[in-house]
């Protein structure tokens, strides 16, 4: 099977489709599939856009949509919403505004930010109806693996212990049965610096990640370049264990797409 691996594409739909067809995925006769490594959108202006585009893919069969940080922070926000917490997220009272959150949600619902101060609980309805929240959500897995590879968002669950940024990372061999709240923190992990300088890697088999910007594992692993301006290099980040690919595309404009035979 042959996957290209794309990460991080927040709402950028237009970008993604030329990434893809630059990579060869949509005239590819062999089989092939998507896999995405998280973080379907906010930040973007095509949050609809890019919901119909993924979906059409998970309908034929096409998808493998492994659940990113911003997944969670939508459901997250959503719950705040339904608490009363609207107008404190609109004027910027709360990550879900600075994350881009918010304005994901004002996309999906349709609705003008005055409209969704207003009628908090019509936004969340909206959104719960979407086919983001009742399709793709639903088919999110945490992790996706092949015989070599290991696709997820952060990095795979560990054993941790100390708090940031003080925290000790080392591997877990039970990962793979890791519970909900272990997931939700690997997916917060710079996985370059817990393979790289913590060396919790998996065994024989390479893992591929996205959330962190790979001008970090450049510039501030390998010593080259810069890690933000016009000498950063946002091109994938390989190291012993893990491929890294999340080109930051807000700050970048550029996306990385992987193509593995696996």
């Amino acid at each position: 099977m042959r996957y290209y691996v794309v990460s991080d594409v927040h709402g950028y739909c237009t970008l993604l489709e030329k990434t893809l067809r630059d990579a060869g995925f949509f005239e590819d006769p062999l089989p092939h599939k998507l896999v995405l490594c998280g973080d379907l959108l906010d930040r973007g202006t095509e949050a609809n856009r890019m919901v119909a585009f993924v979906l059409d893919l998970l309908e034929q069969g096409r998808l493998v949509f492994v659940k990113g940080n911003h997944e969670d922070l939508l459901v997250q926000c959503l719950q705040e919403v339904a608490r009363g917490r609207a107008y404190d997220i609109a004027i910027g009272m709360s990550h879900h505004y600075t994350n881009g959150t918010w304005d994901t949600l004002l996309q999906l619902s349709e609705m003008s930010e005055s409209d969704a101060i207003r009628m908090p609980h019509e936004l969340v309805a909206r959104v719960m109806h979407s086919t983001l929240y009742t399709r793709l959500l639903p088919a999110c897995v945490d992790y996706f693996e092949t015989p070599h590879y290991i696709f997820t968002h952060g990095w795979i669950p560990c054993q941790t212990e100390g708090y940031r940024p003080y925290t000790n990372y080392a591997y877990d061999p039970d990962w793979r049965t890791a519970d909900v709240e272990s997931w939700r923190r690997a997916r917060w992990f710079n996985g370059m610096e817990v393979a790289c300088r913590y060396h919790v890697t998996e065994p024989n088999k390479t893992v591929v990640s996205g959330h962190f910007h790979t001008s970090y594992g450049h510039a501030c692993i390998e010593h080259r370049g810069t890690e933000w301006g016009e000498h950063a290099d946002f091109s994938p980040f390989y190291a012993e264990g893990i491929i890294a690919i999340d080109a930051s595309t807000a700050n970048s404009g550029k996306m990385n797409c992987l193509v593995i035979e696996d």
